[in-house]
Parts: structure tokens; sequence; C-alpha cells
């Protein structure tokens, strides 16, 4: 992609220098909590819990259950060339979308995107870049660690500058759905039903909606600026490939489990991304959520 000696967005917080105090693993928490509330004594350790961690400590990492702070590493030359790039590709998505919403009569609100290295408190909670970049609807940022694309390319075998940005715009498009009131219809619906396989289902269509939009967010940067290379499609078709959910299954655990699918395979995010490229058209990408 030519992406050199572009705008790059104002939009961005870097954090990747940042400690990140160690937070408590809510998961491991409630069922200890749970637990320890069925006694007297119990609930008196429970309090000496809370009281220690408000005073610096965190009880739990006599257990080994808490959420790793983040390692002091220096930034690399490569990391300084991955944020210049990401800052470019956030710039590129901010100039479509504002004139897309434009087009349509509406506002785009742009995102801030958030830099971070191992772990990161966010509006959505306490996270580390294990779950990978996401959107936070509670704030309206996005969050990566670069170490992620590395991850990609070398992992899951999709390497390439237009992988990653689709991986971008895939996450701008979430922020699209924050601003139209998708995700929060979305989650109505999931609200609605105790069946967990109906509720990964109603995320599927939520995932792949925004890999419409990222494919919507190239159309527009290669047929009005021009600024796709050869090769490129056929990198973002790739990462879409290898990072469906029966690929990822299939690798990790040899077989696949549809009901547990919240992105969709393999063939349908190489589809929904392909279907936005081709129209442009927002109408195009209605997953019908």
């Amino acid at each position: 992609m030519k992406w050199r000696d572009r705008r790059q967005s104002n939009n961005v917080e870097d954090r990747r220098g940042e400690q990140v105090r160690a937070g408590m693993n809510l998961q491991a928490i409630i069922p200890i909590a749970r637990f320890l509330l069925q006694t007297k004594i119990g609930k008196i350790v429970l309090i000496i819990g809370v009281i220690a961690y408000f005073l610096g400590f965190n009880p739990l990492s006599m257990l080994n259950l808490s959420a790793p702070a983040t390692s002091n590493q220096a930034i690399t030359k490569n990391d300084e060339e991955q944020a210049k790039f990401i800052a470019t590709i956030l710039a590129e998505t901010e100039d479509v979308w504002n004139n897309i919403f434009a087009k349509n009569s509406s506002k785009y609100v742009e995102p801030n995107l958030v830099l971070f290295r191992g772990v990161v408190n966010s509006g959505c909670g306490f996270a580390s870049s294990q779950v990978g970049p996401f959107y936070c609807p509670n704030d309206q940022k996005i969050y990566i660690d670069l170490n992620f694309f590395n991850e990609l390319a070398k992992r899951y075998n999709a390497p390439g500058d237009f992988a990653n940005a689709y991986v971008l715009a895939h996450e701008v498009g979430h922020h699209v759905q924050y601003l139209t009131g998708t995700l929060k219809k979305a989650e109505e619906l999931k609200k609605q039903t105790s069946d967990k396989a109906r509720k990964n289902a109603i995320q599927v269509k939520v995932e792949l909606q925004a890999d419409c939009y990222a494919g919507i967010w190239a159309h527009y940067v290669h047929f009005e600026k021009n600024l796709l290379e050869d090769g490129d499609i056929d990198e973002a078709l790739n990462a879409a490939n290898m990072i469906g959910d029966d690929a990822l299954q299939r690798k990790a655990r040899g077989y696949v489990v549809p009901d547990s699918f919240t992105h969709g395979t393999s063939k349908q995010r190489k589809e929904w991304f392909y279907k936005g490229f081709k129209s442009g058209n927002l109408k195009n990408c209605n997953t019908k959520i």
C-alpha cells in the first residue's frame, strides 16, 4: 500500500511506555467471592482482601490469578515504523468515513486509537494483548498492541501491510456500528435470549458486517485514492481466511464447533470483505442483525 509521506491521524494515544498496575482477574474473583460469602470467616477474609487491594497489594497475586503488568521494553525502530503506518491508516479511515457519513447527511465522530504493550486499562475494563485488537464502545476507542501484527504474520501466516490495514479497518467498522446504533441493537438482541449459540450467531453477524465495512474502506482507498498496490487485496483476503473461526479452531484443537463461532468462518469473512470492496455501498453490508 502507498502509505508513506501521507497524513497521520492526531487521534492516537501512545501508551506503549506506560506501566499498568496489575489488575484483578474478575473471572477468578467471582467464584472465590461467592464461596467466601457463604461463611462468616469467609466474609472477613473477603473484606481483608478488598482492603489490601486498595492499599496497593493484590491478594490474587498469591494465587497467581492476577493479570500481569506490562514489561518495560524499549520501543524499537520497527515499533516506530509500525506506529507511523497504523496512524496513517487511521487517517485514511477518517477521510473515507467522514465523506461517507457526509453523503448520508450525518456526521462521523472519529474514534481514538490506543497503542499499548502487554496490558491496558480500557473503558471496557482491564485487557491483555492476548485478546487481540479490540474496539470498546464504552469509550469509543480502538486498542491495539502492535506486536499482534508480528503474530498475524508469523503465527497465522498472514503477512503484509494491507493485512494489518484490514485489521484496523475492521475495528473502525465496529465504531461505525456504534455510531449507527448497530452495536446497541445487537446487545439488546443478546439480552433477549439465554441461548449461548444464539448469542454467538448474533455476534457473528456483527463481525461480518465490520468485515464488509473494512471492504468499503478498501474500495475507496483503491478506486478514489489509488493507494493500493498489486497483491494488497489478496493480503486482506488471506488474513480474513486465516483468522476465520473454523481455521483458528481447527489449528488449535483439530476440529470445529460451529455453535461457538463468534466471528464467522474463513469463507464468510472473505466473502463479506470482498462484498464491501466490490460495491463500496453500505446497503450491501446488511447482515440482518
